[in-house]
């Protein structure tokens, strides 16, 4: 329920504060005084798009703020404290929400969830918990068939909304499977294409068994068999330079072995030299050592390097191949024929995945047939009790022989079930259902809707109505029933009604007033709670454009006292 409604800055509304509370509240005020600006901050509370030329000329921003009285658990509390905000817990069930919207004169524009900004989207999502706002842009939404389907689905009440999850749920399933075997029988040829390739290369890579790093080890092993006689004289006339195997000649190791036994005589004449001599005998070991290694370098040098640089080669070019196809490098090589077993085990198995999915296509939409059959069922029940109902309330309204009809036409599947709900309307009998959309003039549209969401209330409440001079286009005895009507509305949610009709404001428990006044330069607009005496004038003015006609005060009087047994 809204407590309350500040507003600065917005069009002709310099500053007001609207005090609105349970009940029936309407608003009343002459053309121009700025009554739509007070719906205009309502939207912005509820997450409308901002106008900054909506700003009051000369002020900075436009600013409204809100004061909600919602239930201290819920998706509405639990919203506002994902957001970041808080709600104000009395400790009986209930908690104060403040909401808060500036729109400036730049079009920037600002939202505070539970005293904390958020995005302006956050209000968007909490306004269907909120209000239902209902003016002449909501009646053309009523005439869409999506509304229609959504109010005759507000009717059936829980039921209904169990059963259509259980639907779209398995409606989705379905699409879900279908898509995906759609898929497969439109790629059904790109993928046979795909598994003969991969087969052919799996079957390519296996035969050639190539290893991770095998290709930079032939390529070590061609560099030094393509080099062997160079290699094979070196290291021969390193080995000479060390130890001459097969001729007589000075080489390192008689030189050293040479200087060694020279010390050797004389090292026990002079301790200082054995330290050489050790030294010599170590150096002479080493030239042994290093003589036989090149030896045995020399020994495992291949004789037919050449024939074995050939079967190399053969394999390197075998390698490069691969790489050139499945490449860049080897180990993609490797990698393309590791993760190929399991694509091909994915593509081999389509026809498998085929079958089993249509098998569960076939099984699905038969489900889904199933429970679009029962939502019908329901539907058309809950029809059958909200035609009866609304034309009850037809009647009350001064439509005494019209009637409303309901029709459920079959369609394609959708996520709402097959049926296509058209809301029909029989003005009196005899005269052949049309749709509201073409066959209900404004008045009765406001009419009707309002019908509906006086039965709808009964099943499936709202905390706050917001009518916006739904009472277009009516008058006299019409306008008073609608005032009926949404005072009886008013007994269970919060009704808040801008109208023009005295025959209606008179249905109200709270009155209040869009005042204009000039100072002869701005003109400036407050917000007025009207009661007694000052109730009369302005009743007697919607009656008559005079708050001073004695013939209106006492029909406003007379208003006033039909509605609630008294005049004051």
């Amino acid at each position: 329920m809204i407590e309350e409604i500040s507003i600065r800055d917005l069009g002709v509304i310099g500053e007001a504060r609207l005090p609105l509370g349970a009940g029936f509240t309407a608003l009343t005020g002459e053309t121009g005084a700025g009554k739509t600006m007070v719906v205009t901050a309502l939207g912005l509370l509820l997450g409308e798009r901002g106008d900054s030329g909506a700003v009051r000329a000369g002020s900075a921003q436009a600013v409204v703020e809100g004061h909600w009285e919602v239930a201290a658990e819920g998706p509405v509390a639990d919203r506002v404290r994902d957001a970041g905000g808080d709600v104000d817990d009395d400790g009986g069930g209930r908690a104060q929400l403040v909401l808060g919207r500036t729109v400036g004169s730049d079009g920037r524009s600002r939202a505070t969830v539970g005293g904390r900004s958020a995005p302006v989207g956050v209000l968007s999502e909490l306004s269907p918990h909120l209000v239902v706002v209902h003016g002449q842009s909501e009646q053309i939404r009523l005439k869409s068939a999506t509304a229609q389907r959504e109010a005759l689905d507000r009717f059936a009440g829980a039921p209904l909304v169990a059963l259509l999850g259980d639907y779209q749920e398995a409606f989705q399933r379905w699409q879900t499977d279908r898509s995906e075997l759609d898929l497969l029988l439109a790629e059904r040829d790109r993928r046979t294409r795909e598994a003969d390739d991969l087969r052919t290369a799996m079957t390519e890579i296996e035969a050639a068994a190539p290893q991770r790093g095998e290709d930079a080890a032939l390529t070590e092993q061609a560099e030094r068999l393509t080099n062997l006689e160079d290699l094979r004289l070196a290291a021969t006339e390193a080995r000479e330079a060390i130890s001459v195997q097969e001729s007589e000649g000075v080489d390192a190791s008689t030189l050293v072995d040479t200087a060694r036994r020279a010390l050797d005589r004389v090292v026990g004449h002079d301790p200082a030299l054995a330290p050489i001599a050790e030294q010599l005998a170590a150096a002479s070991f080493a030239l042994a050592e290093l003589s036989g290694a090149l030896s045995s370098y020399l020994g495992g040098l291949d004789a037919d390097g050449a024939r074995e640089l050939e079967g190399i080669q053969e394999r390197r070019a075998a390698l490069n191949s691969l790489i050139r196809r499945y490449g860049p490098t080897l180990d993609d090589v490797v990698d393309h024929l590791e993760q190929g077993s399991t694509r091909l085990l994915e593509l081999d198995g389509d026809a498998d995945r085929i079958e089993q999915l249509g098998a569960e296509v076939e099984a699905g939409l038969a489900r889904v047939h199933e429970l679009a059959a029962a939502l019908t069922e329901l539907r058309r029940d809950a029809a059958s009790r909200l035609e009866q109902a609304v034309s009850v309330e037809l009647q009350a309204l001064a439509m005494p022989d019209a009637r409303l009809t309901i029709d459920l036409a079959e369609r394609e599947l959708s996520l709402t079930g097959r049926d296509q709900v058209s809301l029909l309307l029989q003005p009196h009998p005899g005269a052949e259902p049309r749709p509201i959309a073409r066959g209900a003039s404004g008045g009765e549209l406001s009419r009707v809707m309002l019908a509906i969401e006086v039965v709808l209330a009964g099943s499936d409440p709202v905390p706050t109505f917001v009518f916006d001079e739904v009472d277009a286009g009516v008058g006299g005895a019409s306008a008073t029933e609608i005032g009926r009507r949404l005072a009886r509305l008013a007994q269970g949610s919060q009704v808040i009604v801008v109208t023009h009709l005295a025959q209606v404001a008179a249905f109200a428990t709270n009155h209040l007033v869009v005042e204009k006044g000039t100072d002869g330069a701005v003109t400036t607009s407050n917000v007025r709670l009207v009661h007694a005496d000052d109730r009369a004038q302005e009743m007697a003015r919607l009656l008559s454009g005079s708050p001073d006609s004695d013939v209106a005060l006492a029909h406003a009087r007379e208003l006033l006292e039909q509605a609630h047994g008294r005049w004051n």
